[in-house]
């Protein structure tokens, strides 16, 4: 839901400094948690040739579909001059299928090095300050993102259990709101692209010295918001549990709703950047998003995001059957509850 409301405010936050800084704060850590809980449940995926599978079938094959989707659509629904479809260069969405693919097949390394997180944070400094890391693959999206999936990686359960204690709660509501009233007051002073982690500091035209300070300083701010944000997740399953298990179909498809939007002009009206229009805007991406999560919509759009493909695998993998606790397979194929990009914390 915060994905598609951040997506949503993009359109009409101009102009509007407290959205403006509402949606600062939502991207300082939406995409982190769900990151993290990428990494929590890709804790056992190993190079086994079932895992392997789950992981072509439930990422790759959904990545080719949808890169050329939304392709064809920027270039015939949006009228881009650019005609060209190319999977090396992820479009909107889709650089996190991407991301996860390379993220999860490094996953065997993080666990036998000594000092993984430092280690991820290392490398995620060093692309900072390297502007020569291009569009291709979004790499720099990869590398600056990495610690936060390393860092899932790393985590057990008890660390969840931990933030939902009474007390967490209750202190997170005033880091929120020192959060809210910081993201105000930085909106006009600071160079949005700084959230998306996508350019090296150069690429900012900033000093390169300050490419680790904002890594390190978003890292922090990252990690504070989401355990604030972990604590009010229920731990009890709720009328809305259920939808955990579609988030994948939300994500991935709530960009054409959006984009058919802004293509359509229907976020020019000015009482659409006013309160009372960016509440009306904020409530239909959530409740947008919420209905392309439910099973309908999944059993519509399976054939992309689940697709079986026996025919494309040997038949003797099937005999080789997956283990290791939530999402120990590996797989991210939504509709699973216990897979991790089902489990969208964004």
């Amino acid at each position: 839901m915060l994905v598609a409301m951040g997506h949503s405010w993009a359109p009409i936050k101009s102009g509007s400094q407290f959205l403006d800084g509402a949606y600062n704060v939502v991207y300082t850590f939406h995409m982190p948690a769900f990151i993290i809980i990428s990494g929590f449940f890709s804790r056992n995926f190993d190079l086994r040739p079932d895992r392997l599978k789950r992981l072509l079938t439930g990422v790759v094959v959904p990545y080719v579909i949808f890169e050329t989707a939304y392709s064809l659509f920027r270039i015939y629904v949006g009228g881009s001059s650019d005609r060209q479809i190319s999977l090396l260069t992820p479009w909107y969405l889709t650089w996190f299928l991407v991301a996860l693919f390379i993220w999860r097949l490094t996953a065997p390394v993080w666990r036998v090095v000594r000092w993984p997180v430092p280690l991820a944070l290392g490398i995620a400094v060093l692309a900072s300050v390297s502007p020569g890391v291009g569009a291709d693959l979004d790499l720099q999206r990869v590398l600056q993102f990495l610690p936060c999936f390393v860092l899932g990686l790393c985590m057990k359960a008890e660390h969840f259990h931990m933030v939902r204690r009474r007390s967490v709660r209750i202190a997170s509501v005033p880091v929120f709101a020192a959060a809210l009233a910081v993201g105000w007051w930085t909106a006009p002073r600071m160079d949005v692209s700084w959230f998306y982690r996508q350019s090296a500091a150069q690429d900012l035209g900033a000093p390169w010295w300050t490419g680790p300070v904002m890594v390190l300083a978003m890292f922090g701010c990252a990690l504070l918001l989401t355990a604030c944000f972990f604590a009010w997740v229920p731990g009890r399953r709720t009328w809305f549990t259920a939808l955990g298990a579609g988030t994948l179909y939300g994500y991935l498809l709530h960009g054409f709703v959006v984009k058919t939007v802004l293509y359509a002009g229907w976020f020019e009206p000015s009482w659409l950047h006013r309160p009372l229009g960016a509440l009306l805007v904020t409530a239909l991406a959530a409740a947008g998003v919420t209905l392309l999560c439910t099973a309908p919509v999944r059993r519509v759009f399976r054939f992309a995001m689940e697709p079986a493909m026996e025919w494309a695998f040997r038949p003797d993998l099937n005999r080789v059957t997956g283990a290791g606790g939530p999402g120990g397979d590996g797989g991210p194929v939504a509709g699973r509850a216990a897979e991790p990009e089902t489990a969208m914390a964004g």
